[in-house]
């Protein structure tokens, strides 16, 4: 009997609604005094502008927001502050062209190895005010890795939006075995290397990505500059193929960023339906005309047409490649200015890889020198990137409702572009990750 009044007992304690006391207490408010704010949208700067935010969101801002009674305030008035920088091209899990032995980093350290450097970068470009990263092929799934640490808070890091393996043709510029020896391998590359030929291995590409975590398909229409067996202007997925992967990744709700140098493989690509050109090396009139029209998107990545070039007048590139790199860097200024002038949507990239993680911000004044406004420049990195990878309701901006991603600089960016390469504050989510210049502590890193 007394057992089962014991039982009785124990079974009403669990039924029992839970006591307000057992409720989570309400997120922190914090208020950020803005000398000037740059919002994201293009708009004219706003001067001495209050940002409140409540857990991770925005909950209030503009020059007429009180700050809230026992909110902890951030003062940034002599600062200029921004929405968190978005890149849309950048590799992680990879060392940086032109260090070490870059190129056979693949086969001599293991892929967890890898996956660790891909952490160091996006801890640096997070440092940097890239709140938001597209990551545009890692071998192995390093970035859905990366992705989900950060995800779950092992790790400081970007918001990741990550392709997985991305492919293109047999002896292409995403096959991963591209200019090994057949025996170097031990089997003929596949899906799994960046391999798919034909209308029905492209599909299943496709879904092998998606089944293991891809939140964006990405493949090569062309040849590549830091492939070593292929030209670099040169179309390689034939558009039937390139239909076919779009139709498959939109059945699976998902979108394509097409690698693509040359014009014939910009335009089959645009005609098949692909989100976004990334780098358009060599557009014509009619190229522009045609992504105005379809509502294309270009990642110009013209600090990794810089990057290539510097290293190829530098010797530090193989032959084949700085042949490659030298021709089509200079291409990429002009095309790029038709694209601005066209209309065409761009989007802030860089290829950081290429380049080094945590000098992303050279893009913006690259961006400027070769046709845009510092304005223009800006909404390219934020709310451009945003609308791209279709996170717009979430990121891009600073506006009631979005996450508070946040990044500050001293000095005007619309008078000197080149003060966005060295941020002072970077917020995300809410949460600081670093103050005035310094770089905090893990511990201290939900604490303003």
């Amino acid at each position: 009997m007394i057992a089962r009044l014991a039982i009785t007992a124990a079974l009403s304690l669990q039924q029992s609604p839970p006591s307000a006391a057992a409720s989570p207490p309400p997120a922190a408010v914090v208020a950020i005094r803005a000398g000037t704010l740059i919002d994201g949208t293009g708009a004219a700067p706003v001067r001495n502008a209050v940002i409140v935010i409540q857990g991770d969101r925005i909950t209030a801002v503009g020059p007429n927001v009180q700050v809230p009674a026992g909110a902890t305030v951030i003062d940034l008035s002599g600062a200029t502050v921004l929405p968190g920088f978005i890149d849309a091209h950048v590799h992680l899990a990879s060392h940086t062209i032109g260090d070490g032995d870059w190129q056979h980093a693949g086969l001599t350290e293991m892929p967890s190895q890898l996956a660790l450097l891909g952490a160091a970068h996006a801890q640096q470009d997070l440092e940097a005010g890239f709140t938001t990263l597209r990551v545009v092929g890692t071998g192995n799934f390093s970035d859905i890795a990366l992705r989900n640490a950060i995800n779950a808070g092992w790790i400081p890091g970007p918001r990741i939006v990550g392709a997985g393996v991305s492919f293109g043709i047999r002896g292409g510029h995403c096959d991963g075995t591209n200019g090994l020896q057949p025996f170097a391998l031990g089997h003929e590359a596949g899906v799994e290397e960046g391999v798919a030929d034909g209308v029905e291995e492209v599909r299943n590409a496709v879904r092998y990505a998606v089944k293991y975590g891809a939140d964006v398909i990405k493949i090569c229409a062309t040849g590549g500059v830091l492939s070593l067996t292929d030209s670099v202007g040169v179309q390689q997925y034939t558009e039937e193929e390139m239909r076919a992967i779009v139709e498959t990744a939109s059945q699976l709700d998902r979108r394509v960023a097409a690698h693509a140098h040359g014009t014939a493989g910009i335009k089959a690509a645009v005609r098949a339906g692909v989100t976004s050109i990334e780098h358009g090396s060599i557009l014509d009139a009619d190229a522009v005309a045609l992504m105005k029209q379809k509502g294309t998107w270009l990642v110009p990545t013209l600090l990794a047409g810089f990057t290539v070039e510097s290293l190829a007048t530098a010797g530090r590139l193989p032959p084949p490649i700085a042949a490659k790199a030298l021709a089509i860097a200079p291409r990429m200024h002009n095309s790029f200015k038709l694209a601005v002038d066209g209309g065409v949507k761009i989007a802030l990239g860089t290829d950081a890889g290429v380049m080094h993680h945590g000098t992303n911000a050279r893009e913006f004044a690259l961006m400027v020198r070769y046709g845009m406004t510092p304005m223009q420049a800006i909404v390219a990195g934020t709310s451009s990137g945003a609308a791209l990878l279709g996170l717009e309701r979430d990121i891009g901006t600073i506006a009631a409702g979005k996450r508070a991603d946040i990044v500050a600089v001293t000095g005007n960016p619309l008078d000197s572009i080149q003060v966005l390469q060295n941020v002072q504050f970077v917020m995300k989510d809410g949460r600081v990750f670093k103050r005035d210049g310094q770089v905090l502590g893990r511990s201290a890193a939900g604490v303003p």
